[in-house]
């Protein structure tokens, strides 16, 4: 007797409900996703019970005939695709034909639809259709979900409290209803509203009603193009940024992905204006040809495959530092802001997009503050000259080459007009009120020096404060990144070899190591099955803690596989940038402070050190007018 046999289709269709359907949220997207096919202008998205009880999903779309609707339970039934060219030119959002059964398969649905012409209605019960006939509805496509996995208990048991299924499924609306900025979005949750847009295509309008005022406030648009790619979008200021990666909004002809390259390109290029551990709020839109996009990676559609992605991924570093050294603002004290670590010991905040309109429901802004100024005590004895003359041999070793050229959300009820003529008046007001870039510097009048490590100044805004180890900090970083333009030529012979302990697979990389490091000044030499040796090393090398510094590079590769010759010298630069400056206890003359301030005017991006932490903050003077209660 024949071992191997056919599955039912009942059966094959809850196998693969189990590779599209994990939770509600899947529900609402792939619906949202046949909506946005349909042509609709208004999608409705209601949800009980964070979408376990019931869902029910409505849009104007174009709707189906009903041939067309007895037809999208069929496993692979589709209209986007005919044959296999077809499969490398998608410019649709679903194509494989598996949602409307994976769902049905799981879950009790009821779809009505009109197409302008007739009116359908079908029903389905766990996998079984029990109803197919004419009805009478609005034109375009209603579905309704119940009972998710209510008769499979071992797929129920993995879906979480109702309000976690419902914050997944809102911050996806969230994500849509960026990427679709034409289509009106409203989102309910037992029966209250909670998310909803004007669908006049105003990305602004959406970004403010997410996160309010200040962030869309701080929202630089950006459009970059090459010959294969067009990206524009909104950077928000790394001023204000989060603890979590969930805030950076990534899609590929408006096709929502998940791309950790792409993801990782945004966070290099943040790098050098924000702290450790802290995440920009990014939104970006892919341009590309179909063609040069796989979609057909993952049943749901999250992942792609880009040709050309180096080339991509070059771009976005590009437009980002492009666009904060023109329009890079001081990060700005906020005496409201609060920290909320955790609501349980057995629930963990767990940092969304902020999404809840409803004023029954008060949110608090999450913020987990980190340290904004380097305190790495030094000996008092040292001084400002003695750290200058330190400096500027290292960079002298060589001729130097010319540098290279949250608050609580708006109501819903707020009109576009009025959104954005606040957003607008609030960027006006910070240009009147802030002179931007390194003419900033030139406005600032110093008042002392706090704990012999902050220089205070003011200007017409308010109270200025320069982190004086972090300002001379990002100065020599630039200097010793100009001097490190061109490759290592000075070396020293060691009397004793440095050795480092690596793995066989790192062993058998050494020459393509070496070819990359080469320009550093350094070579390994395999010693065994596990050493490395390093015979001599470049001049600059004793700046650093040089066992540290070669262990971190055979750490780069052992990690990625490759060598990023970017990452490490950055890291080398900035580590020898901050053991050459000024440390915090020195009490500076006012002279020393002038020029620390002018080293600072000078840097490409004077605002924060190569760490990304701030050198500069500000507090208003209207802020501490409130504070003092006087208005």
């Amino acid at each position: 007797m024949a071992k191997i046999h056919v599955l039912s289709e009942h059966l094959s269709n809850m196998i693969a409900a189990g590779e599209v359907v994990e939770r509600p949220a899947n529900i609402v997207k792939e619906c949202v996703e046949n909506s946005i096919d349909a042509q609709a202008t208004s999608i409705s998205i209601e949800a009980w019970e964070g979408g376990i009880d019931k869902l029910v999903i409505t849009d104007d779309g174009l709707g189906m005939a009903a041939e067309d609707t007895a037809l999208a339970f069929v496993r692979h039934a589709t209209s986007k695709i005919l044959d296999e060219d077809d499969l490398f030119n998608i410019q649709t959002m679903g194509f494989r034909g598996e949602a409307l059964p994976s769902i049905a398969a799981v879950a009790h649905v009821e779809l009505k639809t009109n197409n302008g012409q007739e009116a359908t209605e079908v029903v389905y019960d766990y996998g079984e259709k029990i109803k197919e006939e004419a009805t009478s509805c609005p034109a375009g496509t209603r579905i309704e979900v119940t009972g998710l996995f209510y008769k499979t208990p071992a797929r129920f048991k993995y879906l979480r409290k109702s309000n976690y299924e419902f914050s997944v499924i809102a911050e996806l609306v969230n994500k849509l209803a960026l990427s679709y900025p034409h289509i009106r979005f409203s989102l309910s949750h037992n029966g209250r509203l909670v998310f909803q847009t004007s669908g006049k295509g105003n990305i602004l309008e959406i970004i403010y009603q997410m996160y309010g005022k200040e962030v869309a406030s701080a929202a630089e648009a950006f459009d970059s193009r090459t010959l294969d790619f067009h990206i524009h979008g909104y950077a928000i200021q790394p001023k204000i940024n989060r603890a979590t990666k969930y805030f950076m909004f990534i899609s590929v002809n408006h096709r929502l992905v998940r791309s950790l390259p792409l993801q990782n390109a945004i966070i290099d290029a943040y790098h050098e204006f924000m702290p450790p551990n802290r995440y920009p709020i990014f939104l970006i839109d892919i341009e590309v040809d179909p063609q040069l996009v796989d979609v057909n990676v993952h049943p749901n559609k999250w992942e792609i495959r880009l040709t050309k992605q180096n080339d991509l991924v070059e771009l976005i570093r590009q437009t980002i530092a492009g666009l904060f050294e023109e329009k890079l603002k001081t990060v700005e004290v906020d005496p409201k802001r609060v920290v909320v670590s955790r609501t349980s010991q057995d629930e963990p905040v767990v940092e969304q997009p902020a999404l809840a309109l409803d004023p029954e429901s008060p949110r608090l802004e999450k913020v987990k503050r980190e340290p904004v100024f380097n305190d790495t005590p030094a000996p008092s004895a040292q001084s400002y000259e003695y750290h200058k003359k330190n400096f500027m041999s290292m960079v002298e070793e060589e001729p130097v080459p010319p540098a290279a050229p949250a608050q609580e959300p708006p109501v819903v009820s707020e009109s576009t007009e009025t959104v954005m003529a606040s957003i607008a008046s609030t960027k006006e007001k910070h240009v009147e009120n802030h002179a931007l870039g390194h003419d900033f510097f030139g406005h600032l009048r110093i008042i002392g020096q706090l704990k012999s490590s902050y220089i205070l100044c003011e200007n017409e805004e308010g109270l200025v404060i320069i982190d004086q180890h972090a300002a001379q900090e990002r100065y020599h970083y630039e200097q010793l990144r100009a001097r490190f333009l061109t490759p290592t030529t000075k070396t020293q012979t060691l009397m004793l070899p440095m050795q480092v302990h690596v793995s066989a697979s790192v062993m058998a990389h050494v020459e393509t190591i070496n070819e990359k490091i080469a320009y550093f000044g350094l070579r390994f030499e395999p010693f065994g099955q596990d050493r490395l040796l390093v015979r001599e090393v470049p001049v600059w090398l004793k700046q650093v803690d040089e066992q540290a510094f070669l262990d971190d590079l055979i750490a780069f590769f052992m990690r990625d596989l490759h060598v990023d010759l970017a990452k490490i010298q950055k890291h080398m630069i900035a580590t020898m940038a901050c053991h050459s400056s000024i440390r915090f206890n020195r009490n500076l003359s006012m002279d020393e402070m002038r020029q620390v301030i002018a080293d600072l005017q000078k840097c490409e991006q004077p605002y924060h050190c190569p760490h990304g932490r701030p050198t500069v903050i500000t507090l208003s003077d209207g802020d501490l007018r409130k504070e003092f209660e006087r208005g």
